[in-house]
């Protein structure tokens, strides 16, 4: 396509003030800038932009579209926000590395967050070759994080031990095999099993693999509730130990106890960045977390897998002890706080005999029943086989604020797409962003918020050609109406498109025009700095 976007408020992404150019496509790159007085610009097609600014195409740092990108073609949950490029393999767990046994047991273990994949062909087993799947042509874009607790599942099993050194060379083995093949880094779900099984010692190992192919490590770490604060800084010093990157996954800070602390992360991070750390983070702007109702049970309630903690489940006195430990003394599934049923929203089930339980409280839907909020979710958790979704409302406004003006904040939707109501980040992040928090509260300039959502996240992805709109840099960009955008998506309508965002382009190809989605499948595996060889 030989296209020129005429007359656009260009939005660079680097965080520069914006200015009005003209901008010429061709091959899918983008060929030429003029600013407004240049010498116009011309080409096969032109697109008049006037009233629009041009950004590049925004990056979702943290993503669980890894099956959504193959089941569905549209993918308009992400592309009509005008997302470009989704990283995958969040929170530990994902699809790649596994064998046989591996793959049966992850699918089960998330099945909350992605379907069990029953309409999926999984002919995949390694990381390289799950990109080749995505390779074959998608909606966005994608890059991949090595899941560290599907890595574990794989060499060790689900038990709650120290690896023996077979296991961590396997593990680490898996891990540079996947860099080899293109992952950007490797992630934890330090709050998930087994992947919470792992010691300090063993992550610092996988993450020094990790640091030899300049690739990340995305913790979602062991406390966003009581001791949060500990757990941030144990992953800053972890990776400083190992020399490697620290990317923070929805870093936030929730729970009663973490009201308006939001400084005191912030103060820990800039002493770590003023020291030399390479550190960076991503936030969704809403307060509700999102997640399984499994994973708020205590990690001993997991241990051997899926079947084992229904087994659990079924037991009458093991049961009591698990709702000793959510209620009384707070799970380290629930991030060490006792839990308030009145703030786990069902959000999604997979029987459809359950489907009254969705958007109710736990504390909702047991008094109707007559019996303990421990009673009904327990229930839930047997019929459902583990699959419930759930709301979680435990976060702060001020909090949110704060961690999103960062200098190395960037946006993530942290987007289940699965369940009848999913948390609005999924089809509304990007446009909230826009919309709310830079034109109605001016938490942060167009121009900030922009460079937030793109050129930040490109430089933790070392992307080269990504990010930024430049002269040579792939042709991934949004045209968006600054005074319209705006998130259809709420917590009572949570699948609702955005407004305000007309087109989108991936490779200089229109994956949305005039508002609607085409047929357009440009989006491709993105391969960690295509695959270069390691550090010596």
């Amino acid at each position: 396509m030989d296209l020129v976007i005429r007359d656009a408020r260009l939005i660079d992404g680097s965080g520069s003030p914006s200015y009005r150019a003209d901008v010429r496509i061709r091959d899918g790159r983008i060929a030429a800038i003029r600013r407004e007085g240049d010498p116009a610009l011309s080409g096969a097609r032109t697109l008049d932009a006037h009233g629009l600014a041009l950004s590049p195409g925004f990056i979702d740092m943290h993503a669980h579209s890894d099956l959504a990108l193959l089941r569905d073609p549209d993918h308009c949950a992400k592309a009509a926000q005008g997302v470009t490029l989704e990283v995958l393999g969040q929170d530990g767990l994902s699809y790649a590395p596994v064998d046989d046994a591996t793959l049966a047991e992850v699918r089960t273990a998330i099945t909350g967050w992605n379907g069990d994949g029953s309409d999926i062909d999984f002919d995949w087993r390694t990381v390289g070759e799950y990109l080749d799947r995505l390779d074959r042509g998608i909606a966005v874009n994608a890059a991949y994080l090595i899941p560290q607790g599907t890595v574990r599942m794989y060499a060790v099993g689900w038990d709650d031990r120290p690896a023996t050194d077979a296991e961590l060379a396997r593990m680490k083995q898996l891990v540079a095999d996947g860099m080899e093949q293109g992952a950007v880094g490797l992630s934890s779900g330090l709050t998930y099993t087994p992947g919470m099984y792992a010691d300090n010692a063993e992550l610092t190992e996988l993450c020094r693999v990790v640091a030899r192919f300049d690739g990340y490590y995305c913790p979602h770490h062991r406390s966003y509730g009581a001791g949060a604060l500990e757990a941030y800084e144990e992953m800053v010093s972890l990776t400083r130990a190992a020399g490697c990157a620290l990317h923070l996954a929805h870093a936030t800070m929730n729970f009663g106890v973490n009201k308006g602390r939001a400084p005191e992360l912030l103060a820990l991070l800039d002493d770590a960045l003023d020291a030399g750390a390479d550190i960076s983070l991503d936030t969704y702007p809403y307060t509700p977390g999102c997640t399984t109702l499994a994973a708020m049970l205590p990690s001993w309630a997991n241990e051997g897998g899926p079947d084992a903690v229904l087994a659990r489940l079924h037991d009458d006195a093991t049961a009591e002890r698990i709702r000793h430990h959510l209620e009384e003394t707070g799970s380290d599934g629930c991030h060490g706080v006792p839990i308030e049923w009145d703030t786990i929203e069902i959000s999604g089930v997979s029987g459809a005999g359950l489907a009254g339980y969705v958007g109710r409280t736990v504390a909702e839907s047991a008094t109707v029943r007559g019996e303990a909020p421990w009673a009904t979710a327990r229930r839930l958790l047997i019929e459902d086989r583990l699959g419930p979704t759930i709301l979680q409302h435990v976060g702060h406004e001020e909090n949110v604020r704060r961690i999103m003006r960062h200098r190395v904040h960037t946006g993530g939707s942290d987007g289940i797409l699965q369940g009848d109501k999913p948390h609005p980040r999924a089809y509304g992040t990007f446009p909230h962003y826009l919309g709310r928090y830079a034109r109605e509260l001016g938490i942060l300039s167009l121009e900030e918020t922009v460079a937030h959502l793109t050129g930040r996240p490109a430089a933790r992805l070392r992307l080269p050609d990504r990010g930024l709109v430049r002269e040579g840099y792939r042709a991934d960009l949004v045209l968006f109406d600054p005074d319209t955008v705006a998130a259809g998506s709420t917590f009572d309508t949570p699948r609702t498109l955005p407004v305000g965002i007309p087109h989108v382009l991936i490779d200089g190809r229109f994956v949305i025009e005039d508002g609607v989605r085409t047929d357009v499948l440009a989006g491709r595996s993105v391969r960690r700095g295509t695959a270069r060889p390691p550090r010596a």
